[in-house]
Order: C-alpha cells, then structure tokens, then sequence
C-alpha cells in the first residue's frame, strides 16, 4: 500500500503541524518528532486547584477547559476548547487537538488526538494517533508494547514494515467507533469510517475503512441446580 493511499484511508484532514510532514511519512513516524513541535511555555487559561502541571513545554490554548484532579507532564499541547476532565493523566509528549476530549480517568502517553476525538472514559492510550471525531467507548484500551519486547511490526497488503518502534499503539482513522472495553495490539491500523463491536479484541493488521468489526461470541444458559 502506497503511502498516499494510506493516509486517504485514514484521514480527511491533518491538522497543522503534521499535515506537511504526513506527506513524505508513514503515520506512525509522527511519533518520533512530536516533541519538536512542543518548543515553548503558553498557558492561555487559568488552571484550577486541583490540577498537578509538572515539566515545561507545556502549551494550553485559550477556551481550553482543564478539571480539577488532572495531571499534566510535559511536553503537552492541548488545544481550543478541549477538555481535559477530572482524574485524567496526560504523559510522555502529547498533541491534544481543538475539541477533543480527554475523560475520566483516562491515560494518554505519548499520542497525537486530532480534533474533536472524544476519549470519555477508562480509557488507556498509549503511543498512538487518533483521528478526526473519533469516539472510544469506556475501558478501550490501546496496548503499546508487545509481550517480548521487540519492535512492533505493521502489516500493510502483505507487507511487513519494521517501524522501528518498541513501543507502538494503534493508528485510528477519522469517525472510528469502539464499544466498550474493546482491545486493540501493538500495531493495528483502523480505516476510517469503522466501527468495532464492545468487547471485540483486535490483533495488529490493517482493518479496512467502513466496515464493522466484531467478535463472536456464544452464549450458553444452564438452568441453575440445588
């Protein structure tokens, strides 16, 4: 799968810094630049008691709404009118876009949220991208580091791509949807437009754009004895 045709599979639009970058890169390869793009201190709202800020490079744009009980690492760039909710933990160098939403109890390492994607609850993500109004259902979780140890690998039409990268999560497409508690390995690629059923776990492959995902599961009933 060429480059271009990849991004047109995940993304409508790219937000500024990356949309000239994603031009000649592979998408997961943001990841090892995304603190270049975090250089300066800019706080442009008041931060509340409650919050915990540590580190620097840290820029919080106005109408950005951060909750009381959040944690804040540096380097971060969190976006016009996000919000980052309560109990929530921002780590490891992070591009949070306009009206995304970071929720409850929520842990986001190390990842690019595009615009209005909506993180609400429970949720881990580590080391990915997330695109344009995605929504993961409560508990989903984006597992960033396989069992060995070893760099993660992408499957993309056949091809297997060394991405260099010890600890990669998962790529997600604009409008994706998970139910709850769905579970997404080292390296898995989402086409846009997709929905995954709750519960469903996911291996590391390309998932195509558009479709439905689900696991199938059978239900036994047993008349209770004694």
């Amino acid at each position: 799968m060429e480059l271009q045709e990849l991004l047109n599979t995940l993304f409508e639009s790219i937000p500024h810094p990356f949309s000239k970058f994603l031009q000649e890169n592979y998408p997961w390869q943001l990841l090892y630049s995304i603190n270049d793009f975090l250089t300066t201190n800019t706080i442009d709202v008041p931060i509340p008691d409650g919050v915990t800020i540590v580190g620097d490079r840290i820029q919080i744009s106005q109408g950005a709404v951060i909750q009381p009980g959040a944690t804040i690492e540096g380097p971060v760039f969190i976006g016009k009118g996000a919000i980052i909710k309560n109990g929530s933990y921002i780590r490891g160098g992070c591009w949070i876009g306009n009206n995304a939403v970071v929720g409850i109890n929520c842990e986001i390492k190390h990842s690019i949220i595009f615009p209005r994607a909506k993180i609400p609850h429970l949720s881990y993500v580590g080391d990915s991208i997330i695109g344009n109004d995605v929504n993961l259902g409560a508990g989903t979780i984006l597992a960033n580091l396989r069992h060995d140890n070893k760099n993660v690998y992408i499957n993309l039409k056949g091809k297997r791509i060394d991405t260099k990268l010890r600890k990669l999560g998962a790529i997600v497409g604009d409008k994706v949807k998970t139910g709850c508690n769905c579970v997404l390995s080292p390296g898995v690629i989402i086409g846009k437009g997709t929905h995954i059923y709750p519960l469903t776990h996911l291996p590391p492959k390309f998932y195509p754009p558009n479709k439905i995902l689900k696991s199938v599961a059978r239900i036994t009933i047993l008349e209770k004895r004694g």
